[in-house]
């Protein structure tokens, strides 16, 4: 008797697993698992994260999860998870370039399709279906560019790097040191803020700069929010920056608040980072017809005597998350 009620038992749970599948597969959901970093990062990633949880909605088709964190070994964590869960796509945004081979080769393996979104991964292409990638090489390039036409003899300039490693820091830094290296400028004050890429430290590097007599005029911060961290230790110490000022100001990412003060000449440029990959990786995934390799987005620069209002409206960040990207 005891057999009989366990055999039916495991029949039972045999079955209720099989229901289970087919009620998941009956839904007509597509099964995402979104690797992020976290939205308190920065504004920018604050946008990225928002865009990723409107485009990857049960109303838009999706059994969708996002796990939204700076360290590596927590998001390796988790894109293993998502793989145990047999999700049908599986998107990264690293906080490192390095250590995915195996992960990504494990998704590979279970016919899984990874997409990688906004960061570059220090890996084989094979290891990956498609890439719709900020160009950080690209950003860094045409930021050190616009540094260098300023006219400035010398350039004496400060570099606030973001988290050491990632592929934002690693390509706009690039241009910087190569710039360095051919004698075009000089780094006086080379400093992060950290894998949070923080607006006190890097308020700190330029306290540190001013108190140790350092003489420079041009910042060059890694993101937004570090700029206005440089730019209160200028405002504490009575220097005077931006249009008509000592010290030049560049940073990254196209925050409104950052785009607003290049337009009133307290900044003078900002390099944009466009965070809205959802739409377009969605649109993707439903055509059925994933692209192969990396696909780079357009990014622009504006600085105070090019940008409109219609640009900040248009591309400050905040703005619709589901609006689509120019691909270049």
């Amino acid at each position: 008797m005891k057999k009989a009620l366990c055999v039916l038992m495991v029949l039972v749970i045999l079955g209720s697993g099989v229901l289970f599948a087919a009620g998941q597969k009956e839904s007509g959901l597509t099964k995402v698992g979104i690797v992020n970093l976290p939205p308190e990062e920065s504004g920018y990633r604050q946008a990225n994260v928002e865009a990723m949880n409107s485009v990857f909605s049960t109303a838009n088709g999706y059994d969708a999860k996002q796990t939204n964190t700076g360290d590596n070994s927590e998001q390796i964590a988790a894109a293993k998870g998502y793989i145990r869960d047999g999700v049908d796509y599986l998107l990264i945004s690293a906080a490192n370039a390095s250590g995915w081979d195996d992960t990504l080769k494990a998704a590979k393996a279970a016919g899984i399709k990874v997409i990688l979104f906004d960061r570059a991964i220090d890996t084989d292409e094979s290891n990956f279906q498609a890439a719709l990638l900020s160009d950080m090489a690209y950003e860094g390039k045409k930021a050190v560019e616009w540094v260098l036409s300023l006219g400035l003899d010398p350039i004496n300039l400060i570099l606030i790097r973001g988290q050491m490693g990632s592929a934002a820091e690693i390509g706009r830094s690039a241009a910087v040191l190569d710039a360095a290296k051919a004698k075009k400028l000089n780094i006086v004050a080379d400093g992060t803020g950290g894998d949070s890429w923080s607006l006190d430290e890097a308020r700190k590097i330029v306290e540190a700069a001013i108190a140790a007599g350092k003489n420079f005029n041009v910042i060059y911060a890694e993101n937004d929010g570090m700029a206005q961290g440089a730019v209160q230790a200028l405002e504490a110490a009575g220097i005077s920056h931006g249009q008509n000022g000592k010290v030049k100001i560049i940073g990254f990412d196209f925050n409104r608040f950052a785009l607003r003060n290049v337009q009133a000449g307290y900044w003078d440029a900002d390099m944009q980072c466009n965070p809205r990959q959802a739409a377009e990786i969605s649109r993707w995934i439903k055509s059925g017809k994933l692209p192969s390799g990396i696909i780079y987005q357009e990014e622009l620069l504006f600085t105070t005597s090019t940008i409109t209002d219609a640009d900040i409206e248009n591309w400050g960040i905040n703005a619709d998350p589901g609006k689509g990207v120019i691909t270049r």
